[in-house]
């Protein structure tokens, strides 16, 4: 695994363990402010970056198509989790960095052509949460 572009202090204030089977990254469709997946999108990056992401991948298909239409590269992104750690200071970086027709392009992506896959990952994971 390679380093993490942030120290590991940041890593232990923001813990993202997918190890347990039981954790889950948030649901994607979960907002925060005007952008959804985001939340999914930072959790899974950092859990990757960790070493804590267990059988989730990073950056999936959906992940890529997200940050596609923000224009985003993979890079840029966990450039910004180094620099902002916390999830009001991530959306605001990428509500400076995107536009909001780009957001909205990738909100609309999601709820329009992968409301399958969002249906799909929330029935899994609340399955999993109901066995417990």
């Amino acid at each position: 695994m390679r380093n993490p572009p942030f120290p590991a202090s940041i890593m232990r204030r923001m813990p993202t363990d997918f190890r347990d089977g039981k954790t889950f990254p948030r649901r994607g469709r979960e907002p925060i402010g005007d952008a959804l997946w985001l939340l999914r999108l930072s959790d899974k990056a950092r859990a990757h970056l960790a070493g804590t992401i267990y059988d989730y991948v990073y950056p999936c298909p959906m992940d890529q198509g997200v940050m596609e239409r923000w224009k985003v590269t993979r890079k840029e992104f966990e450039e910004a989790l180094g620099r902002y750690p916390t999830d009001d200071e991530l959306h605001t970086w990428l509500r400076d960095r995107v536009a909001p027709q780009d957001i909205r392009g990738a909100n609309d992506w999601l709820l329009k052509e992968r409301s399958e896959n969002l249906d799909r990952q929330d029935a899994e994971e609340a399955a999993a949460v109901e066995q417990r």
